[in-house]
């Protein structure tokens, strides 16, 4: 069955020629969370050709108040998040082309997103990957639509690379570790994140069908407590280490970590070198010999001294209980002598 996009075509902006491009273009979402979930479910729904979906975690149960696209089958049986989400779109839409990436962004993949696509939109809990993104963005030429959600309010910025303000025009820095809210301290709000993504699936519709002249300029803002929205200005920084000096520093992996905190999850993620690949089957048993594994072809749980831990294939590892990344690399070395 072919979905019917009459509706969505008699809109005299859009009408059969945008619609047509939708057909024909790709985007990425990276980060499949409550923003990518609602993003990636409003693209596949409004007729884009290709989606590539990126995220390094699986579905577990505190993802369902908020995270559109799981169910609890899927999250018994801890399914990587870009793997559950790309079976549902295809239940949505069959002839959908979509991708599931189950890996942590890097440079490299970065390159291969904005190469690839049109488009990628951010569903990320952190400025670390953010930059990355922006790097690629303004690297490649090619828009990327920034947002973000916490509490109750939320922002979306579209940045086309030399026509508006990057992130970077925005924020030079990294925010210093705690100086903001996360989902972790303030909580998140279901419906906000939601609102949040729709707003950034609007303006992703009107860049990929060749209207990016009707995207908002500067920063949408919401807040569903005191019910305010809003658009902040955002000007071309003339110092801004990206988009005026090209210094690609997240990119090239001049800055930024191997370790990162992972918002609501109370822990921290190691990261192994590219080419790494573990033999499950032969974790599962070993750690078996010291206490209870969960397993299945994409991750292995088990407990290291107290600190639940999820290993992937390709080697990162989820410590939790923790926020020391010195603590939880001396684990990972330790169990699994990397």
């Amino acid at each position: 069955m072919t979905p019917d996009y009459s509706r969505q075509i008699l809109l005299p902006w859009l009408a059969r020629e945008g619609q047509e491009k939708l057909g024909t273009s790709s985007a990425a979402v990276v980060g499949i969370g409550a923003l990518g979930c609602a993003s990636s479910a409003l693209l596949a729904r409004a007729g884009v050709g290709r989606l590539l979906l990126v995220d390094r975690d699986f579905v577990e149960p505190s993802n369902l108040p908020r995270q559109l696209l799981y169910t609890e089958a899927d999250a018994a049986r801890r399914l990587p998040k870009a793997i559950a989400a790309a079976s549902h779109l295809r239940d949505v839409r069959g002839d959908l082309d979509v991708e599931a990436l189950n890996e942590d962004l890097d440079g490299e993949l970065a390159r291969r997103l904005f190469a690839e696509c049109d488009l990628v939109l951010d569903g990320t809990d952190n400025f670390e990957t953010r930059f990355l993104l922006n790097d690629a963005a303004v690297d490649s030429g090619k828009p990327w639509i920034y947002a973000g959600a916490v509490g109750t309010s939320g922002s979306v910025m579209t940045v086309l690379p030399g026509s508006t303000p990057c992130l970077r025009c925005l924020f030079p820095d990294l925010p210093p570790p705690g100086s903001a809210p996360t989902c972790d301290t303030a909580g998140i709000l279901g419906p906000a994140a939601t609102a949040v993504a729709s707003l950034q699936a609007g303006e992703a519709i009107k860049v990929l069908a060749g209207r990016a002249d009707l995207r908002v300029r500067g920063m949408l803002t919401l807040d569903m407590l005191s019910w305010t929205f809003g658009r902040a200005n955002v000007s071309r920084a003339p110092r801004c280490p990206c988009c005026k000096d090209r210094r690609f520093d997240y990119l090239d992996e001049k800055a930024g970590s191997r370790t990162h905190r992972v918002c609501g999850r109370d822990g921290v993620m190691i990261l192994a070198p590219k080419g790494t690949h573990l033999d499950l089957k032969a974790l599962e048993a070993r750690f078996s010999s010291a206490g209870d594994v969960f397993a299945n072809p994409y991750l292995l749980q088990t407990d290291w001294e107290g600190h639940p831990v999820t290993v992937y294939a390709d080697g990162r590892a989820l410590i939790q209980k923790t926020d020391d990344p010195a603590r939880a690399r001396a684990l990972y070395a330790r169990y699994l002598g990397m």
